[in-house]
């Protein structure tokens, strides 16, 4: 039997495992395909997966399943989620997998208990865009050619500083244990950051009115907050480098299907 794979948990915050070594069904919770989800012993670990028929495709809701039952599963577990797709074929595969990374894994999950992401977007105008998109002339040995270049590098360098100070500001108000950031323009001449902060769980709330000040104070960006998440950005960095059996642990969409908010999870 094929099983498809949400995340990995402590097998502690699941008590109904301490009588069972065989697979149980969660109470009321589907996966993908609508297919029942089960909570998979494995040692210390609880693996979260649902029966798969290697015959049926992956598609849109798929993806939204997912990601709904790892949020589920972190409502009362630290949880490390698996990349959208991840399929073992049968037990033995499963449990060779888990068994092997088993430390790894332990280690990832103390290090990210008690913690969440929240995931911030700002659009900041990018006043230089509309002249940088200008095709540069045909002849490229031209003055003209050169001068576009040296003017194209600069536009990019003063991109880059205001990006660099948008986070660094950003850093400064919520201070977070950890952060992700990245960078790219829109086709409407605005630079989109998309930030993913670490914090304790127990401070969302206060997370949450630091946002809201924020967004009255700093009327110049429009910022939007999702979460919390669990932490799908800062497994991905814990997990590269692993282990070369480890199953990947991440926030990635297969392509042409979306997931909700972070990336809604772990690439």
């Amino acid at each position: 039997m094929a099983w498809y794979a949400y995340c990995i948990g402590e097998k502690q915050a699941f008590p109904e495992l301490a009588r069972h070594r065989k697979p149980i069904p969660m109470e009321s919770v589907l996966g993908v395909s609508g297919n029942q989800v089960f909570i998979y012993p494995a040692n210390e670990l609880a693996i979260v997966v649902s029966e798969h028929n290697p015959a049926e495709a992956f598609n849109q809701k798929s993806g939204v399943d997912h990601a709904r039952v790892i949020a589920d599963c972190f409502q009362h577990s630290t949880v490390l989620p698996f990349r959208f797709g991840t399929v073992f074929h049968d037990d033995e595969s499963l449990r060779r997998s888990i068994r092997s990374n088993q430390r790894q894994f332990l280690g990832h999950i103390d290090k990210l208990r008690g913690k969440a992401e929240m995931h911030l977007k700002i659009l900041v105008d990018d006043y230089g865009g509309r002249a940088a998109g200008k095709r540069l002339p045909a002849d490229g040995a031209s003055r003209e050619y050169f001068t576009k270049l040296r003017e194209n590098a600069a536009r990019q360098r003063e991109r880059q500083t205001r990006a660099r100070a948008v986070s660094f500001q950003m850093h400064r108000l919520f201070a977070p244990l950890d952060e992700e950031v990245s960078c790219r323009l829109t086709d409407k001449c605005k630079m989109t950051l998309d930030i993913a902060h670490l914090i304790e769980r127990k401070c969302v709330e206060r997370y949450q009115n630091k946002y809201s000040t924020t967004c009255s104070l700093m009327r110049e960006y429009h910022m939007q907050l999702s979460g919390p998440w669990p932490p799908y950005h800062f497994v991905h960095r814990l997990t590269c480098g692993g282990h070369s059996h480890a199953p990947q642990t991440a926030a990635a969409a297969m392509p042409g299907i979306h997931i909700p908010e972070p990336a809604s999870m772990l690439a």
